[in-house]
């Protein structure tokens, strides 16, 4: 139930079309009992003894009307003795048909609103739902996304959310119709017969608690079988990212036997849960006719014994009443079924929208919009969980003074690439603190702190779009001539240039209608014209070939120039002209100073120059 209540919170926004959408249920459900109701009065007056009852009426004259339930009847018994009497029987029965129509229309017409209503409910909350993931996904910290599966919050926000716009949002009409309908058709049948309607109030629950637990067990199932819908989206996603590798090794059986593994585990899971729901309609309707038997039974014994308890009259107007349960009872517990199922989802996005944001704004921000001075790690150590797992990072204290480059070296797993990640807190320290101009970068707000930076990483991330919003990314009143000022810094515009439709050419998922070395010029393009006092590049020419390698190196000469500079290098041979190079090895600085420095040391540094001159 928490989790249905989380989800109408998201009605708030939309509490008008909800406030009509009760009121039309409600219109609905009165003309729709009142509909059946017009029965009894009818067959009251026509069954009753030759004409007795019909002279008894009439001799009373007109009743006065008000608002009750037996003034309603007494006027309507006053109109059908009056027209058999004018007319005939038959006559009245035409009238009574009208009326019956006339009633069903708007029972129906109603029932449409209430539906026309809710729609911009059901897909407006979605909506919000969306945008409440997809505004979540943007700020919780990368660390989340390492212990999570790229398809599985895929799957999440799509499969799961439209589950949720089909269990759940759809069924919301009947959860808030069919109650009513119920409620007043048990108000009308306690009226008419209280002991007949307690029969009805001890079996029905029995109903509900059997479709309850069965319910249950559905939701168990459809967890499992969301969980399944991710590990395949999963799959997929690393497919269509390593077809190379898995072509090249020859290992399209074994990703082919993993799939269909996990596929068939999937559609077991499916194949249990639709038995499960294609249950609840039969189920429901036998039930509750079982109950209507047994109130048949109970009811004609009051009518057929020898001294009858209740009329003839009011005991099939009760049966027409009760008739009408059945219907939105049904509907009822398909819609719970559904919501049920529905819950799985629901709780499979919540995770997501309750996951700890735990990279933040400060309550009140110092204010930083440029750099002045220095940048200092002090006393600085970083461990992804707790110290248990290890120090990524274990006490590292550096200073980077303004326009200087500072390059790290080092093994892979040493840590440069953390150490470089907190800069722009992607990571927050588990100790000690980075400052920028003094200020602590946590009492800094990100976007402010980010402003001031610019990264080229080893992966070019760009996105499927045109190479000119590619190099503007993020940035608003961009003119053409600072995007190809920008390209023609980072040796991109060239290419640019030869290409058919120049720089409004969709450059493909991930860029991959262009080169490594064209990826990167382009996303040192994009550096460029951000103009950030503060650059991180992050193994920005590791992954190219001796002339791709040669133009980014020029173009990044080009954009280091005048900056701050914090370099993440495996090619020795790139920063030797970096004013300190920091060495480090297990989390920990071991060295540092400049190449000449380093080399004259005849330490880790000068191990790792000769390896590389070697190869």
């Amino acid at each position: 139930m928490k989790n249905i209540f989380g989800i109408l919170q998201y009605v708030k926004g939309y509490w008008r079309y909800a406030v009509l959408n009760i009121i039309f249920n409600l219109l609905s459900a009165v003309f729709a009992l009142f509909s059946v109701a017009m029965l009894f009065p009818f067959l009251q007056v026509l069954f009753s003894d030759d004409s007795k009852k019909l002279k008894e009426i009439l001799e009373n004259g007109k009743p006065e009307f008000h608002l009750s339930s037996a003034s309603i009847i007494e006027n309507i018994n006053y109109f059908l003795a009056t027209d058999i009497q004018a007319h005939s029987p038959v006559h009245a029965l035409v009238g009574i048909c009208l009326f019956i129509i006339i009633t069903i229309f708007f029972k129906n017409l109603f029932r449409y609103l209430g539906m026309f209503f809710i729609a911009p409910i059901r897909n407006g909350v979605v909506k919000d739902m969306r945008n409440n993931l997809f505004k979540k996904i943007l700020v919780l910290p990368l660390s989340y996304y390492s212990d999570e599966r790229k398809g599985d919050i895929m799957s999440r926000m799509t499969a799961d959310v439209r589950e949720i716009e089909w269990s759940v949002l759809s069924s919301l009409e009947m959860i808030f119709r069919e109650p009513v309908t119920i409620i007043i058709s048990l108000v009308f049948m306690f009226l008419m017969s209280w002991q007949l309607t307690a029969i009805a109030l001890v079996l029905l629950p029995i109903v509900g608690l059997v479709i309850g637990r069965i319910g249950k067990s559905l939701r168990k199932t459809s967890t499992e079988e969301k969980e399944k819908t991710g590990i395949l989206m999963s799959i997929m996603d690393e497919t269509l990212g390593g077809l190379r590798i898995i072509k090249a090794f020859n290992a399209e059986k074994n990703i082919k036997q993993k799939f269909e593994k996990i596929n068939n585990d999937y559609t077991s899971l499916m194949v249990k849960a639709y038995r499960r729901v294609d249950l609840s309609s039969p189920l429901s309707e036998f039930m509750g006719i079982t109950v209507f038997v047994a109130i048949l039974y109970v009811g004609g014994k009051m009518v057929l014994g020898n001294n009858p308890t209740m009329n003839g009259a009011v005991f099939i107007t009760y049966l027409a009443l009760f008739s009408q349960l059945i219907a939105p009872a049904k509907s009822f517990t398909t819609a719970y079924y559904n919501v049920q199922k529905g819950l799985a989802s629901t709780e499979r996005v919540n995770k997501i929208l309750n996951a700890a944001v735990t990279i933040t704004d400060p309550l009140e921000p110092k204010t930083l919009v440029s750099f002045e001075k220095e940048i200092e790690y002090k006393n600085v150590s970083f461990a992804y969980r707790e110290a248990e797992a290890g120090w990524v990072l274990n006490n590292i204290n550096l200073k980077i003074e303004k326009g200087k480059t500072i390059a790290l070296v080092g093994q892979s797993g040493s840590g440069k690439t953390t150490m470089a990640d907190m800069l722009p807190r992607f990571y927050d320290a588990s100790q000690g603190e980075i400052l920028i101009d003094g200020i602590a970068i946590k009492d800094v707000k990100l976007a402010d702190l980010r402003g001031l930076m610019g990264i080229v990483t080893q992966e070019s991330i760009l996105f499927n779009d045109t190479l000119y919003n590619n190099i503007a990314f993020g940035l608003e009143n961009v003119t053409e001539e600072q995007v190809l000022e920008a390209a023609k810094i980072a040796n991109a515009h060239e290419f640019i240039s030869l290409l058919p439709q120049g720089y409004q050419t969709n450059i493909g998922d991930r860029g991959n209608k262009l080169s490594g070395g064209q990826r990167q010029r382009l996303s040192i393009a994009r550096a460029v014209l951000k103009n950030p006092p503060i650059l991180i590049l992050d193994e920005a020419t590791s992954a190219l070939d001796t002339e791709s390698e040669r133009l980014v190196q020029d173009a990044l000469n080009k954009l280091m120039k005048n900056r701050t500079s914090l370099v993440i290098a495996h090619r020795l041979s790139t920063i030797q002209h970096a004013d300190e190079i920091i060495v480090m090895q297990k989390g920990e600085v071991i060295e540092h100073g400049t190449h000449s420095v380093l080399i004259a040391k005849n330490g880790a540094y000068r191990k790792l120059h000769e390896l590389q001159s070697f190869v």
